[in-house]
């Protein structure tokens, strides 16, 4: 099974909440297999995005909560959280480029994810991309998408294994 981590961006900053209950569906339809999943929502006029992880969509999590505060701390400047502190921020951040979450990546998603926006970061397996796709159809999302080889999950979900 190889994983794929997504990131749907929305033009409004309600637009990824909307998203998870369409990803909800189709996991509880066996359409996709939520492996781990967060949110990022920017009001307009607020200095920074609110961030949260769904445990509700993906329980525990395989990424975890040291790996959304990299990368959200990365991306948005937040503080980092839980075991993304200290000497290991180095370690953290080299294994985000082993899993393909590279400059480019990062780049391209700090110019995308601005105030009045919203994205959904997802990891999954298992998709019927068909189905998937037109169960979105409508939501006005920007796909962002950097697919993971086997090797690449796994390495990710041992660095950032809680």
């Amino acid at each position: 099974m190889a994983g794929t981590l997504t990131v749907w961006k929305f033009e409004s900053d309600s637009g990824a909440e909307t998203a998870v209950e369409t990803l909800k569906d189709l996991q509880r339809r066996e359409l996709i297999t939520v492996h781990d999943a967060a949110v990022v929502s920017w009001a307009e006029g607020a200095k920074k995005p609110k961030t949260r992880q769904l445990n509700n969509l993906a329980g525990v999590g395989a990424l975890g909560g040291a790996f959304w505060g990299l990368l959200f701390g990365i991306l948005f400047f937040i503080p980092l959280i839980g075991a993304a502190v200290g000497a290991g921020i180095g370690a953290l951040s080299g294994s985000l480029t082993d899993v393909g979450i590279d400059d480019s990546f990062i780049n391209q998603l700090k110019e995308k994810i601005t105030p009045g926006t919203s994205a959904l970061f997802v990891l999954t397996s298992d998709a019927t991309l068909d189905r998937v796709h037109d169960e979105f159809k409508g939501q006005k999302a920007e796909l962002i998408s950097t697919n993971l080889s086997h090797g690449q999950e796994a390495a990710l979900r041992e660095v950032f294994a809680e």
